[in-house]
């Protein structure tokens, strides 16, 4: 009975009648999550410049990671006692509420806000797709729907910077917020069904509070290093505090030894941390050089998280292929090496001049058109 059921279930797939909706509900989520990431990296320059807070622009992408990590570790506890629902309706509506308050931000404090509230939830919603999945699926179909997370992301790397780039160009920048939140609703809708199938866990399962509080003083510990990382006399000092506090929470939130990289599961997520850490540094700064260094569009400067996104599928394609052929441990060093060389050659093309300069003096002091903050009419600014 067993053997009969899971072949039915493989051959009905994913896509079949009884996951279809749930299945292209939990793929949109997570595709409008990446499109919303890559879109605010295209456009968040113009938003820096716009709101008079470029001095906060390191701290707009600190922010939803900082309250990411919260987001996670509280819908996990949340959903060990109840189930996914709870925690997945809350999250997306975190998230939606986040967009709204960034797209109708009056400066960039406000949106920093709203990039909080953005993190809270996409973290949080991250965990509860997870868990969904884990009540929904049966473990045959498990690795189709999981791999069909990571294909989410594909399109809006393809396509994400240059729609966020038009969309900011003729409706504005805060349209690329806001439109964002129909189609989170919409994703609701697809899922609701399935969601409304779940009954609460019958364990209730339940998590020590304690990681809760540590996942908060990191997060604020991150944003306080973040403020006061550059500032002078006492700030700097606390900025060492803030560090100590972060160093702190990680060793309570992580697997033990994963600070000293012991051998094993603890040297891998050590090293993961710190590949993710560069890697999404340097994305984040790639459209602010590429804009503000080299004055490109917004949608030409787009191209590049659209070359990181593609060439990142592709090397996971490779990998998955080679799996049989070369080692994990062979693979993470050249993966790591790979990251080191192109994070290498950012680092030199800003700052080794090309051709003499990196702008003539005429490019720097042409005035720029861009689009206002009042909703897309255009102002003069200079570049």
């Amino acid at each position: 009975m067993t053997s009969s059921t899971s072949t039915g279930e493989r051959r009905r797939g994913i896509l079949g009648p009884t996951y279809a909706a749930t299945t292209v509900g939990m793929f949109g989520l997570i595709a409008f999550v990446a499109f919303e990431a890559l879109a605010v990296t295209t456009v968040m320059p113009t938003v820096a410049r716009h709101l008079d807070g470029l001095a906060l622009y390191a701290l707009s992408f600190a922010a939803p990671l900082a309250s990411g990590v919260v987001g996670m570790v509280g819908a996990g506890m949340w959903s060990d006692r109840t189930g996914p629902v709870g925690p997945l309706l809350t999250s997306m509506a975190l998230f939606a509420l986040g967009l709204l308050v960034c797209g109708s931000a009056p400066n960039m404090e406000v949106l920093i806000v709203g990039r909080v509230l953005q993190g809270l939830g996409g973290g949080a919603l991250t965990v509860g797709l997870y868990v969904v999945v884990g009540l929904v699926y049966p473990a045959s179909l498990q690795p189709a729907i999981f791999a069909s997370f990571a294909a989410a992301w594909v399109l809006p790397a393809l396509f994400g910077p240059a729609l966020a780039a038009l969309v900011a160009s003729s409706l504005g920048w805060r349209w690329v917020f806001i439109g964002t939140v129909a189609l989170v609703a919409l994703a609701l809708v697809l899922i609701s069904p399935a969601l409304r199938r779940m009954e609460p866990h019958p364990e209730g399962t339940t998590t020590p509070m304690s990681r809760l509080g540590w996942a908060f003083v990191g997060a604020i510990a991150v944003l306080s290093l973040e403020l006061l990382g550059s500032a002078p006399g006492v700030a700097g000092v606390g900025a060492a505090g803030a560090l100590l506090l972060v160093v702190l929470a990680l060793a309570k939130l992580l697997p033990a030894r994963t600070l000293s990289a012991g051998r094993g599961l603890p040297a891998v997520v050590a090293t993961r941390g710190l590949l993710s850490a560069a890697f999404f540094c340097a994305e984040a700064y790639i459209v602010y050089v590429l804009q503000d260094h080299w004055h490109l569009t917004p949608g030409q400067a787009g191209v590049a998280l659209t070359l990181v996104g593609v060439v990142w599928a592709l090397s996971s394609q490779l990998q998955s292929r080679l799996g049989t052929l070369i080692s994990h441990q062979r693979a993470m060093q050249a993966g790591t090496a790979v990251v080191l060389v192109g994070i290498a050659a950012l680092f030199l093309s800003v700052v080794v001049p090309l051709g003499g300069a990196t702008c003539p003096q005429q490019c720097r002091s042409r005035p720029t058109s861009l689009p206002a903050q009042g909703w897309g009419s255009p102002i003069r600014v200079r570049a």
